[in-house]
């Protein structure tokens, strides 16, 4: 069995490619949630949610968030309302957040993913990470916000100066999950608020170091492929960059994917992490991801 450490943007184009080369069946999606929250009267997982419609070969890859040829009649209707959403959410993935919703009165939030990846025909387990109640707060220059206030309604631009999550209990079995399986992939997701509050579980890093773990990093050069993750580790204090990455794991890592425009931190990480893998991480094409989830599994099996 393969696990895969997962948040909404980056891994999930990993495991298009995964899932073309591994039997979906055998494959374990540990994901975060910390960003969960209620919005216009539903329960948003944007990272469960994008991981469920991406393995049910539904996902939106223009924005990797909610359902390809969505439409957005109610969004629009409530706009019109003088009742703006901070998130732009479309009608068939609206159905799936209030099913959840609904499922939640009398499911945990684990119970409930299950019951959807059930409908939606997905044969890999998804597991959120923790089925309480998590919070972000981002601090920054111009005072301390919400996560999706952060990301959307200010469009990632204030500098941030530092973050706070709360700490967690991890979900039921996601310890032995990790335990039993074959391999562990820590996808190209953000770091610190996707991977990190994974990690930041009891006992998940202690388990990690039992079995093969090896890690895409999400940043080039110095800067990260998509996202925040470079405003987030500055002010983490952590270096941006594969080396930053590879520190950040390297209690439990035993290999580290890298890009090949990185080929010149080689040495540097060969003195952190017993394995570096270079190779294109660039995933434009589904060609390109199944590359990639080669080269990962062949580095670590």
């Amino acid at each position: 069995m393969i696990t895969v450490l997962s948040g909404g943007t980056g891994t999930p184009k990993l495991l298009q490619g995964i899932k073309e080369i591994v039997d979906p069946s055998d494959l374990s999606i540990i994901v975060n949630t910390l960003e969960n929250d209620y919005f216009a009267g539903v329960y948003v997982s944007a990272d469960i949610d994008t991981v469920l419609y991406t393995m049910a070969g539904m996902i939106n890859e223009e924005v990797w968030y909610g359902v390809r040829n969505d439409t957005f009649t109610t969004h629009e209707r409530l706009e019109e309302l003088s009742c703006p959403e901070l998130l732009r959410i479309g009608d068939i993935d609206r159905a799936t957040k209030i099913q959840k919703t609904l499922l939640m009165q009398n499911h945990s939030l684990q119970e409930s993913v299950d019951i959807q990846a059930g409908h939606m025909g997905i044969t890999s387990k998804i597991i959120p990470m923790s089925n309480e109640n998590s919070e972000i707060k981002i601090i920054t220059d111009i005072g301390e916000l919400e996560f999706h206030d952060f990301l959307i309604k200010h469009q990632s631009e204030p500098e941030v100066l530092d973050l706070k999550f709360s700490e967690v209990a991890p979900a039921e079995g996601l310890i032995d999950t990790i335990r039993n399986s074959d391999a562990v992939i820590i996808g190209p997701s953000n770091p610190i608020t996707s991977i990190l509050p994974i990690l930041s579980l009891k006992g998940v890093k202690d388990a990690l170091k039992e079995v093969p773990v090896i890690a895409v990093s999400p940043i080039i050069g110095n800067d990260s492929v998509s996202g925040p993750a470079a405003k987030f580790m500055n002010a983490m204090g952590i270096e941006v960059s594969s080396i930053g990455v590879a520190n950040l794991y390297k209690d439990f890592l035993d290999a580290i994917v890298i890009d090949s425009q990185d080929e010149n931190l080689k040495s540097a990480l060969g003195e952190i992490i017993n394995k570096v893998i270079i190779t294109n991480t660039i995933m434009n094409t589904l060609d390109t991801k199944k590359e990639l989830a080669e080269k990962i599994l062949e580095g670590i099996l």
